[in-house]
């Protein structure tokens, strides 16, 4: 059959990126501990177009998705590479988003549950040159030191969002990036807590007072002492209880 999209394009207008965006697909990630545990995925792949070629053939970016659906993140590179070589491009790129599940013993009485962080992943190719880019967006709990400081007893506090993301020259395990945020809000949430778990964490984070600021600064020195770290940013989103509205903080190094 007449191959349409490899045939010449007189206008000669070289596209930086072509492909699919918002594939949606269940992808096998490799989890910390060694296992694997199966999750839906938005994903994007991109290749450069030359100016002289009418159009990409969007079929093979799903059959490289398909042929790696079961995913270790530790060699992200393989199927970035493979976009590139399906495709005969110099230049490939490779997006995706997905909940990924980091099992948490309650503090006190120990029971097992999975709390969900949100990660995004983006790498590519470019002039031969690979780069690679995780964002973890972990739950936590951020409490009041105004509140705590002006109150006859009490303190307001919620749930925050702390939003890591960082280029690296080696992988960087999520439950790792998780533990940074957690250690460094007023405390950790749980999906399961029993009454002595609650009354440990409701305490625990009036004991660890935090401002948004405090947090993000907190979250950028433990970064600074992570090797092979070439750029990260840190966000910081309080969900105020007492406002309608959201306390936010951002540092980029």
């Amino acid at each position: 059959m007449k191959d349409i999209q490899n045939l010449p394009d007189e206008r000669n207008v070289y596209l930086n990126e072509v492909g699919i965006r918002e594939f949606r697909y269940p992808v096998s990630i490799k989890s910390k501990d060694g296992s694997w545990f199966s999750t839906p995925a938005v994903m994007s792949l991109r290749v450069d177009l030359p100016g002289t070629q009418k159009g990409t053939h969007m079929s093979r970016f799903v059959e490289v998705l398909q042929d790696h659906a079961k995913l270790d993140l530790h060699n992200v590179r393989a199927i970035v590479e493979a976009i590139r070589e399906r495709l005969n491009a110099e230049n490939s790129y490779f997006t995706m988003e997905f909940d990924y599940f980091i099992e948490k013993q309650s503090p006190v009485t120990g029971h097992s549950s999975l709390l969900d962080v949100h990660v995004g992943v983006d790498a590519k190719i470019v002039d031969g040159d690979f780069s690679f880019c995780t964002s973890v967006n972990t739950p936590v709990m951020t409490l009041c030191p105004c509140s705590k400081e002006i109150s006859d007893y009490s303190a307001h506090n919620q749930r925050a969002s702390i939003i890591i993301t960082l280029e690296t020259n080696q992988f960087i395990w999520i439950e790792d990036i998780a533990k940074i945020a957690e250690e460094a809000s007023s405390s950790p949430v749980y999906s399961l807590l029993k009454r002595p778990d609650e009354k440990y964490v409701t305490e625990y984070a009036y004991d660890h007072p935090k401002f948004v600021e405090d947090v993000c600064r907190d979250v950028k020195l433990r970064l600074d002492a992570l090797p092979n770290v070439r750029h990260f940013a840190v966000e910081v989103m309080s969900h105020e209880s007492i406002h309608n509205h959201q306390a936010y903080a951002k540092v980029v190094v």
